[in-house]
């Protein structure tokens, strides 16, 4: 119809004709202006349309016919808003149908399950510091508000910790992909990202609830007081390239990556935030967008360095503080903006920003390239820190010193001459027997020293002989030891399965992610639950948390190789006479140590000899400390061999 709405009619042969003529007259009428004729009074917008349900069959023959029309397609709403959002004419109140007849569609002309039969512009819902959402999370503080989404900082009620929460009406076209990006994004599982811990749709509402890092500093308040040194900026854009390119790698992009999304903690690690969900948040990317997700992440990485180095947006208008660049430069790499600025990282960030960069450089287009280009660059080492200057203390005359009396020397009053030799005093004897004293004490000790160190030696050299006698006889077997172990080649021993272990019966979480512990993939990692509390004997609440490996049947192992994420404290057990049945359910006193305990990121167990069994418990006793404060394991990869 004119006002850009398709009318539903009956296509049936038999009423064609009336059909074609009922619509003629509703045109006639358009084309004339007339004035609509409704029984409400009222004309309704894109937006009641949008939200519009089925037929009402029982609708009078003037009723408006936005009851019976299919939903706006997306070209046609596409179109409007170009057109600059101007309200559609009312209809003319004729339904296209011959007078007197209801019309015979009772069923819906949509799919409800079509997000594209939701309204867009559905308002974010209000609410108040103190709410309580999903009976659990406590409102704090409103951080940011659009028309369509609220984000606020709360307090998660049942583990007592601070957390972000993203707010959207569910009724809201987005809705959906908001949820479907929030469960992609936990399912990552990086901890070079920020965790989605929850993404729920409750009633009218719908939230997304992540980690809140409340030391960590993003890069635009970074980059307040001034640009980056070089090796500050090389230490971020390469963070932040190998994070996006592990999740690109894994089918996931971010689409919105800005200064406010990258953030620096106290340790210097950079993390990500709003993976998938800022750019669901806001409708990103646009159905008419022709540029691919890789292009965009990429692209973005460009801006963040391009930034970093220069303190300038490298796009025409002001964002994130920073101030834009003149229209009349395009292209312009850093080292052209700022004087001073690293040629490498400058060239590095023109390449991954512009799609023509200068000096007919190859344009990168992708964050697996750009993480190559990265590794490629001579690494920038951070500057010495300048040690400050010596300055020599002031010289003093001799007669601002005070000056202790001489015994030897008598000192004459001004204005007399020397003293003749005959009359000067003799040496003080006082001096000479400390002197003595002095003497005999040193002489004393050094003579007690010299008996005691050849004592030492005589009784190491005794012990030595005895053990040399002992040893002497030739072994049993007639070969040595270290010639044995030489001779065994480890060989690789695949891991069939995994699971998360914990005596108190619960869960120590990651229980549909434990399986990245043993993918072969070290970029994935396994994330334990968090703890206030480290790990550790009784007074502890938890002596420690476990991941059970399975080899599927008895193999012989030898070795294991364990990769942490942080420094952690583990050991490696096998499960004893009583655990036989299942390890899972058995208690840790019922598993047998087979390597003592390491800690470090990369661990290595070599058992004394081959053990042959089907399970193995890598059971960890102390986990690094988050910069929220909190304790957590993060197991990357683990490898046996036999």
């Amino acid at each position: 119809m004119a006002d850009g709405t398709k009318a539903v009619v009956d296509t049936s042969a038999t009423d064609g004709a009336a059909d074609e003529a009922a619509l003629a007259a509703a045109i006639d009428e358009l084309a004339g202006e007339t004035a609509p004729s409704t029984t409400s009074g009222e004309g309704t917008d894109d937006a009641d349309e949008a939200d519009a349900g089925p037929p009402k069959v029982s609708s009078p023959v003037g009723e408006e016919t936005s009851e019976i029309t299919a939903p706006l397609s997306a070209d046609e709403i596409r179109a409007e808003l170009s057109a600059g959002g101007a309200e559609r004419k009312p209809d003319t109140g004729s339904s296209g149908r011959p007078a007197g007849r209801p019309p015979q569609d009772p069923q819906p002309t949509h799919d409800p399950r079509d997000t594209a039969t939701l309204p867009r512009t559905l308002p974010a819902p209000l609410r108040h510091s103190g709410d309580m959402i999903g009976h659990r999370y406590r409102l704090e503080e409103c951080i940011s508000h659009t028309e369509t989404f609220s984000s606020w900082r709360a307090v998660d009620e049942k583990l007592r910790r601070a957390v972000g929460v993203h707010l959207m009406a569910s009724g809201h076209q987005r809705a959906r992909a908001v949820l479907a990006a929030a469960k992609s994004a936990a399912l990552l599982g990086d901890p070079r990202f920020v965790q989605v811990l929850d993404a729920v749709q409750e009633g009218e509402l719908v939230y997304v609830v992540r980690e809140w890092l409340p030391h960590a500093s993003d890069l635009a308040k970074l980059l307040a007081t001034g640009p980056m040194e070089p090796h500050e900026a090389y230490q971020m854009v390469r963070q932040v390239t190998d994070a996006v390119a592990t999740a690109h790698r894994r089918g996931q992009a971010h689409l919105r990556l800005t200064p406010r999304c990258v953030l620096r903690t106290d340790s210097g690690q950079y993390r990500i935030n709003g993976i998938a969900v800022d750019a669901a948040l806001r409708g990103l990317p646009d159905e008419g967008a022709d540029e691919d997700a890789e292009r965009t992440d990429t692209r973005a990485i460009g801006a963040l360095l391009f930034a970093a180095l220069t303190h300038r947006w490298p796009f025409p208008e002001d964002r994130y503080d920073l101030k834009g660049l003149p229209k009349n430069l395009r292209d312009v790499p850093p080292d052209q903006v700022r004087a001073g600025v690293h040629k490498g990282l400058s060239e590095l960030a023109a390449r991954a920003l512009f799609d023509h960069p200068p000096h007919h450089a190859e344009p990168i287009s992708t964050p697996e390239q750009l993480a190559k280009a990265i590794a490629l660059m001579p690494r920038i080492r951070q500057p010495e820190t300048a040690l400050p200057a010596f300055t020599p203390p002031p010289r003093h005359t001799t007669h601002a010193l005070p000056t202790a009396p001489n015994p030897t020397r008598v000192v004459a009053a001004p204005g007399t001459g020397p003293v003749p030799a005959a009359t000067r005093p003799a040496p003080v004897r006082r001096s000479r027997r400390r002197l003595r004293r002095v003497l005999k004490v040193t002489a004393w000790t050094v003579a007690l020293s010299a008996i005691g160190v050849a004592s030492w030696q005589l009784v190491d050299t005794l012990r030595n002989s005895g053990n040399s006698v002992v040893t002497a006889g030739p072994s049993p077997s007639g070969t040595s030891p270290t010639a044995h172990a030489a001779a065994h080649t480890p060989v690789p021993v695949p891991v069939k399965d995994a699971q998360a272990y914990s005596p108190a019966g619960d869960s120590p979480g990651g229980k549909y992610t434990v399986g990245k512990a043993i993918d072969g993939d070290p970029g994935t990692t396994w994330v334990t639950s968090w703890y206030n509390d480290p790990l550790g004997p009784k007074p502890a609440l938890r002596e420690g948390i476990g991941l059970l490996l399975d080899l599927g049947s008895a193999q012989a192992v030898s070795s294991v190789n364990v990769q942490f994420v942080g420094s952690t404290t583990a050991e490696l057990r096998i499960p004893g006479p009583q655990a036989a049945g299942d390890p899972a359910k058995a208690q840790p006193g019922d598993f047998t140590v087979a390597a003592g305990k390491q800690s470090g990121t990369t661990v290595d167990y070599t058992l004394e000899s081959p053990v042959t069994t089907r399970y193995l418990l890598l059971w960890m006793t102390g986990l690094p400390k988050d910069t929220d404060g909190k304790f957590r394991g993060y197991v990357a990869e683990v490898k046996v061999s036999g």
